[in-house]
């Protein structure tokens, strides 16, 4: 499972709050605050801060080291959690808005899963709800085609080393963590990366796109690091 040992380091390595505003701020612009379900929510930070500003928040993750992140950060506890898979939204009603933020779309490796997806999302989305999501775009294949990596230690001396390398449309990210008792622990994480045009036929079979955007402000399919979808349901 991962997402175990990094759920305890997350913020330490990723946590950015402007990042957060910008995040917040992008979904602001399309819904006001209403009945939401976010989606792999990890660590709860854009989670905490829609619930802070009003919206109704149902998250969920699949790691439950990362939910009880997201709650710790819940002290008035508005939030409702869930540890489950994405993919399956079969124990919940409706929503006004879904959200699948931060890369968390790529985790789905297949064609035939994002299809399946798309359509469960719709499935539990009310008259003319809103799904937002976004992904890696297709410049993070040639971006990493050398590998990246980084190294650190953490406060409570556990060093790491983190590396990010891509081939074809598949994005790996590896983590190794050297605890202070000398134990090593790694993670794996593969991301499939899409090509929008085939991702645009697939939505438009259940949604209106509203917007497509590149690193939340650049109209369209551009240079970049991401790609913002703003949905609107058929």
């Amino acid at each position: 499972m991962i997402y175990n040992t990094l759920a305890g380091y997350y913020d330490c390595l990723v946590k950015d709050d402007e990042a957060t505003q910008d995040w917040v701020k992008w979904i602001g612009k399309y819904v006001s605050p209403c009945k939401t379900l976010e989606l792999a929510c990890g660590s709860g930070e854009i989670t905490e801060q829609l619930s802070e500003k009003g919206y109704q928040v149902t998250a969920l993750d699949l790691s439950a080291q990362m939910v009880e992140q997201a709650k710790a950060k819940d002290v008035e506890g508005k939030i409702e959690f869930f540890v489950q898979d994405m993919k399956d939204l079969s124990n919940f009603s409706s929503f006004d808005t879904i959200l699948c933020l931060c890369d968390s779309f790529n985790y789905i490796l297949s064609k035939e899963e994002i299809s399946a997806f798309i359509k469960e999302v719709s499935e539990h989305l009310n008259e003319n709800g809103y799904f937002l999501f976004d992904t890696h775009s297709l410049d993070r294949m040639s971006e990493f085609e050398e590998e990246w990596n980084e190294t650190g230690i953490f406060e409570d001396g556990c060093g790491y080393q983190w590396s990010i390398s891509s081939e074809q449309d598949w994005l790996y990210q590896d983590f190794a963590f050297y605890l202070p008792n000398g134990e090593m622990i790694q993670e794996h994480h593969l991301q499939k990366i899409y090509d929008p045009a085939w991702l645009e036929e697939e939505l438009r079979q259940y949604f209106e796109i509203v917007s497509v955007d590149t690193d939340f402000i650049l109209p369209g399919i551009q240079e970049g690091e991401k790609y913002f979808y703003v949905l609107r349901k058929r």
